[in-house]
């Protein structure tokens, strides 16, 4: 190849649309209306074909329309309304301003595989990603001190296409860097800014990009450029692509070198938090930078990490969890064990469930748990599965105890709610739908939205949702070869007056797309039914290697050709936020039947309920928490649970199809002489009111703040001061707990009689505990009783202290407490003996626990 000489080409604007460049190049302008139709003025169709991306439409638009746009006044007077409200929320009150009590150098990392901003921005693949974007949106409105660090892919996540027999294919088209709303960052000089990875064959260089989210700072690492082997210049290639090994290498970039790219440009967070286990080598990292930077023991700069660092696991699927073979560990990480004094198996040990297990394989989310000192799923169902699944890394501590918690997730409403529906909310609830989208008091105004007026604004997104799946299906089906009589029936497919249910979401077998089908021919009456129809869109992707998650989609496709139900039936290939916000905003109900609890949160359904949308769903995720609010949807069953999967399809298909038949397809098409199907919208309006208050990203963003982040930056202040006294003492105590902790031992139980004992009464408990070398102070002794199952165990166990009564006796320390006898059945109890210290997290941190 020749040499090439490389130079970059930007828009040439005149000087009055100057203003278009920095909107173009902060995403804020995607939540703001005004700043959306700004662009969209410049040159409708352009602004399709590049998919909404103002940096690429500002260079591809013909210079001579760039000169009349300048001269018109209307467009200028429209430029400088946005431009200023975009100088305004810039400069607004800061997260500090409002929090002048809060630690002063207060910040927040968010680290993350993947984020969904806008779907001109292919760095995501889905819902982890989408909830991503939202959080720093959230952030970003809130004024919080926040950055994001990530990676910056070359090919993003697949396009999806159907061949004829309605197989899923992957394209996999390029992201150019250079016409996308992205930074390259570089320093005074103008050089590139880069860090070195350590690698084992040899270090990598990584540059950094950024992207404006509004107030907050997007950072991406790209290693795809000269200075790297050509292998190394794949680790940035594809989100989620490659096996295990390239895996491992994205995720060094993603967390040790995410670390090391925020010191390299001087930003030093308080809180460090993993949006999932891909970023948990960020602990590591920072390991590595007190050890060999400030000279801290190992031991010592683990409990500085663990102070500072927040967790949150989104998956209740084992295959969602990164798990590699010691083997390939032990090549990427020896190095790293021996720099800080680490053996190979206590490294492999903090990946690991039991430590001790030679067979266990390395485990991310394990890794962030252990390193954190707070975790949590993301719905309270989620909460404890995570629980449940983790709960050996914790052996012994009852499953409830598990220190992991639970964040709801939520959506940011002003990118997902229409601009129809927004434009109601402004006149019948004012601005503070937008400044305080958490306050329950502000969605109780729902009801002053007359039901026309609401109803005639759903009914235009339907048909706007119904347009768009035509001019899609027709453009699928022109590149897939059809006939041109297929192409133009696709002018005829849905109908914007008939009920619209969606189903979109990624093609999972546990996500149980199929479960419709389960009686093909009721089904098929329920869509074709000549007095009230019904009408389904389906959207989704199936990961490339997900054999099973493509035969469902093949399944759909053969099911509307076979029963002549294309018009009432309709799959959208390639879903991305922009076929997403279409279909949220147009639809009338929403459907999600995971097999529970598999479904940790979901956030689609959220999105919908924001546009008055109706949820039918299996009770699991975020919807057992959204269904007792008031009738604002539908539950397929009670949550039940089943032993056996083919059963629950048959159950739950039946409660689906009875849901359709009885309650929701009546109800829709019941009206009145108005013509309103006023029982109907009165359930859209509570499904506002009940749903938009809670489950919204400004309400977990805060949630995060008041019970990790703020907290975090306190404790990692305390443990800080005096030359880290705290933190060291802290480590060495631990050392010594864990060194003791095997001789500690409980050696007898007495109580008073354990005949029949009245309602209200109290049993005194006293115990013997043998704390070898430890003191009274280094422990906490607890009675633990509950109701005894046939079997003997404890369920829904209770804790009550004891506490010192007698001195040592031969090393014996005495305990007492007492149980309160408020339940009546068989009671059991027993005593258990954990390490206890004033600076810990939480009182199962270290894992150690004996029990009588």
């Amino acid at each position: 190849m020749p040499r090439i000489k490389k130079f970059t080409v930007i828009a040439k604007l005149p000087p009055a649309l100057e203003p278009l460049r920095s909107l173009a190049y902060n995403v804020w302008w995607s939540w703001d209306p005004e700043a959306i139709d700004l662009f969209f003025r410049i040159d409708r169709d352009r602004w399709i074909n590049v998919k909404q991306n103002p940096v690429r439409l500002l260079g591809e638009v013909p210079q001579g329309r760039l000169e009349e746009l300048a001269r018109d006044d209307g467009y200028l007077a429209h430029l400088e309304r946005v431009h200023s409200r975009f100088l305004a929320y810039l400069k607004g009150n800061s997260w500090h301003e409002k929090n002048p009590q809060a630690p002063e150098d207060f910040r927040v990392a968010y680290m993350s595989a993947e984020f969904g901003l806008h779907e001109s921005l292919a760095l995501y693949s889905g819902g982890l990603g989408v909830l991503a974007g939202d959080h720093l949106k959230a952030a970003s409105d809130m004024g919080l001190p926040l950055v994001g660090v990530g990676l910056m892919y070359r090919e993003g996540y697949l396009q999806q296409y159907l061949n004829a027999d309605g197989w899923q294919q992957e394209r996999y088209p390029l992201n150019d860097f250079y016409n996308m709303p992205v930074t390259l960052l570089r320093d005074e000089a103008g050089n590139q800014i880069l860090i070195e990875v350590e690698y084992p064959e040899r270090p990598v260089k990584a540059r950094a990009w950024r992207i404006d989210v509004g107030r907050v700072p997007l950072y991406l690492l790209d290693c795809d450029f000269d200075a790297n082997e050509p292998d190394d210049r794949e680790i940035t290639a594809r989100l989620y692509g490659g096996g295990n090994d390239m895996r491992v290498r994205q995720e060094i970039l993603l967390g040790m070198g995410g670390v090391t790219m925020l010191r390299r440009l001087d930003i030093h967070p308080t809180v460090w938090h993993m949006n999932e286990g891909h970023s948990a080598f960020m602990t590591l990292q920072r390991i590595k930078n007190l050890v060999k930077g400030e000279g801290l023991s190992l031991d010592h700069a683990v409990e500085s990490v663990k102070a500072a660092s927040v967790f949150t696991t989104h998956t209740p699927v084992p295959a969602g969890n990164d798990m590699f073979l010691p083997e390939m560990m032990e090549h990427y990480f020896r190095k790293y064990a021996a720099d800080v004094g680490m053996g190979m198996d206590r490294f492999l040990g903090l990946g690991r469930q039991d430590p001790s297990d030679p067979r266990e394989p390395f485990c991310m989310t394990v890794l962030a748990l252990k390193l954190s000192a707070f975790a949590n799923g993301v719905s309270q169902l989620h909460g404890a599965t995570a629980r449940a699944m983790w709960a050996r890394t914790w052996a012994g501590v009852p499953e409830d105890e598990v220190p992991v918690t639970a964040i709801t997730n939520g959506i940011h409403q002003q990118f997902w709610v229409s601009r129809d529906l927004a434009g109601l909310f402004d006149r019948y609830l004012g601005p503070a739908w937008i400044r305080n989208p958490s306050d329950p008091a502000v969605w109780k105004n729902i009801e002053q939205v007359p039901d026309a007026e609401l109803w005639r604004t759903h009914e235009r997104r339907r048909e706007r949702l119904v347009n768009f799946a035509r001019r899609r299906l027709a453009a699928q089906l022109k590149s897939r070869g059809a006939p041109n009589a297929e192409v133009e029936a696709a002018s005829e497919a849905l109908d914007p007056e008939v009920l619209t249910i969606a189903f979109a979401r990624r093609f999972a077998t546990y996500k149980r797309a199929k479960l419709l089908l389960s009686d093909p021919e009721r089904f098929t009456k329920i869509l074709l039914h000549p007095d009230r129809p019904v009408q389904f869109i389906f959207a989704g992707k199936a990961h490339p290697a997900d054999n099973q998650g493509k035969d469902l989609i093949r399944a759909l496709i053969h099911f509307m050709r076979e029963n002549e139900v294309r018009n009432r039936f309709v799959f959208l290939e390639d879903y991305d936020m922009n076929v997403a916000r279409y279909m949220v905003q147009g639809v009338d109900c929403w459907l999600n039947t995971p097999r529970r609890p598999l479904e940790a949160s979901g956030t689609s359904g959220m999105k919908s309920a924001a546009n008055g949308g109706l949820n039918i769903s299996i009770p699991d995720g975020w919807w057992c928490e959204a269904e007792g609010l008031g009738e604002n949807g539908w539950s397929i069953g009670r949550g039940e649970m089943y032993e056996n999967p083919d059963e629950q399809d048959v159950v739950e298909s039946e409660m689906l199809y009875e849901l359709l038949e009885q309650e929701i397809i009546p109800m829709f098409y019941e009206r009145g002489t108005d013509d309103l199907p006023r029982r109907w919208v009165m359930r859209m309006k509570n499904a506002m009111r009940t749903i938009n208050p809670v489950f919204n990203t400004h309400r977990m963003v805060q949630e995060y703040t008041d019970r990790f982040y703020v907290p975090a930056t306190q404790r990692r202040i305390l443990m800080q001061a005096n030359n880290r006294e705290r933190s060291k003492a802290l480590a060495e105590w631990k050392m010594k707990v864990r060194a003791c902790w095997p001789q500690v031992r409980i050696a007898d139980i007495e109580s008073g009689p354990l005949d029949e004992l009245p309602y209200g009464s109290s049993l005194e408990v006293t115990a013997g505990l043998y704390l070898d070398k430890l003191s009274t102070d280094d422990v906490i002794v607890e009675v633990y009783y509950g109701n005894v199952d046939s079997y003997g165990r404890i369920h829904d166990g209770r804790q009550a202290p004891m506490a010192l009564q007698e001195a040592a006796s031969d090393g014996v320390y005495r305990f007492k407490g007492s149980i309160y006898c408020d339940k009546t059945g068989q009671q059991g109890f027993t005593v258990r003996v954990m390490p206890s210290h004033p600076d810990l997290a939480d009182k199962h941190e270290t894992a150690l626990i004996t029990w009588a």
